[in-house]
């Protein structure tokens, strides 16, 4: 029975073995691979893989020569998978690329923005949006790394998964794996405790599950989460399927942008629908949620709000957002309205700004495929350099 007042919430998180994650990393390899010889390449590239094969296709102009096929090998190796029987075979598997460059037309909308076509929008901001959508970010105070507690602990888990597979820890594991996190949050939103911790990891044919269940327990779940979140009503879940032993691509299909929910912000706030992996950041799919996170991330930081959700919309070849919006959940210290002022103020959402302030000509792509493209402090949407400039502007009006 759940505690009155107390409401339940769940994120997920995956491991990089993961049919879906394979591919969204083999994308981002790519891509990575591109930029790194041409930072003005633009890349659309997508992958599917099932049993034994791994198929490349999708759009990219680029001057860099790219051998996709030895860079999809190399991507399974680095994720663990070394034989058909345990997932995929690096060395002998089907690789299939189609590969073609990015439409006319598309290229015509983002070299020259619509403003620039009419005359007044400077050249050095022409850039115009890769595609039509709308784009969240959030950020809350509730974790240090300013996301949801939910994701963060499932991110925990699925990263150490991986760590104790490839330490040798737990060496009977392999590469496929997924993790989940129900948190309690009291009436006041604030986390009380982990209600219930679940996770899916594929194995050697033979092991016991009661010898994993106690490993996983042992070494994974209490390893990963600090004990304060722990109680008597916390219910551990481990492998409840039963057998795992076929996974990755021989167990299900995989494809790029299968995942965003966990690649964002574990469903805690609307996702607008579009992928991150395999696209360059003239891509406001990728590029304008990454940004949006940097301003969210900067104004909870500065303590205009416990928690902020920023929603972008743009029109294809045009800069300038068509819509900016903001919501504060009723934790703003002051008027949503006022909060939407300062952002107008200190960023600005035009393609070309976001990649020169961002700097995303660089090749850091394959760094955010796994557990999550928000939270990890290298990533540059993630550095506070607004909070102080924010803080003076308040104190000043």
């Amino acid at each position: 029975m759940i505690d009155s007042g107390i409401r339940l919430f769940s994120s997920e998180s995956v491991t990089e073995g993961h049919p879906d994650k394979l591919c969204d990393y083999i994308a981002d390899s790519i891509l990575d691979s591109a930029i790194s010889l041409d930072p003005m390449s633009r890349v659309a590239c997508e992958v599917c893989a099932f049993t034994n094969t791994i198929i490349i296709f999708g759009e990219i102009t680029s001057t860099a020569v790219i051998d996709a096929e030895l860079v999809a090998r190399n991507a399974i190796k680095e994720i663990g998978y070394s034989s058909e029987e345990m997932g995929i075979n690096p060395n002998s598997c089907k690789v299939v690329v189609r590969i073609e460059k990015q439409s006319p037309d598309i290229a015509g909308g983002v070299n020259y923005s619509l403003e620039q076509r009419l005359g007044d929008e400077e050249i050095e901001n022409s850039l115009g949006a890769g595609d039509q959508g709308m784009m969240f970010g959030y950020a809350t105070n509730e974790t240090t790394e300013y996301m949801p507690l939910p994701v963060v602990l499932a991110h925990a888990l699925s990263k150490r998964l991986a760590f104790v597979r490839k330490e040798g820890i737990i060496p009977y594991l392999r590469p496929d794996g997924k993790a989940q996190v129900t948190i309690a949050y009291g009436k006041d939103g604030i986390p009380k405790y982990i209600d219930t911790v679940l996770v899916s990891t594929q194995h050697e044919d033979g092991i016991d599950q009661d010898k994993l269940r106690r490993d996983i327990i042992n070494e994974v779940i209490k390893k990963s989460i600090d004990a304060k979140y722990i109680n008597d009503k916390t219910k551990y879940l481990v492998n409840p399927s039963g057998r795992f032993v076929l996974g990755g691509p021989a167990g299900d299909s995989g494809l790029t942008g299968r995942k965003i929910i966990v690649d964002t912000y574990g469903g805690v706030v609307p996702h607008g629908g579009g992928a991150f992996s395999g696209k360059d950041p003239t891509k406001v799919d990728r590029s304008a949620s990454y940004y949006a996170r940097y301003v969210c991330k900067n104004m909870v930081a500065a303590g205009l709000a416990d928690k902020l959700e920023v929603q972008v919309a743009y029109a294809i070849g045009r800069a300038k957002p068509v819509s900016l919006a903001v919501d504060s959940f009723g934790t703003g210290r002051v008027a949503d309205d006022k909060i939407l002022e300062i952002i107008n103020k200190f960023f600005d959402f035009r393609p070309y700004s976001i990649i020169q302030q961002l700097n995303l000509r660089t090749p850091i792509y394959a760094s955010t495929t796994n557990y999550g493209h928000f939270g990890k402090e290298n990533l540059p949407w993630e550095k506070l350099d607004k909070v102080e400039k924010i803080k003076e502007y308040l104190l000043s009006k």
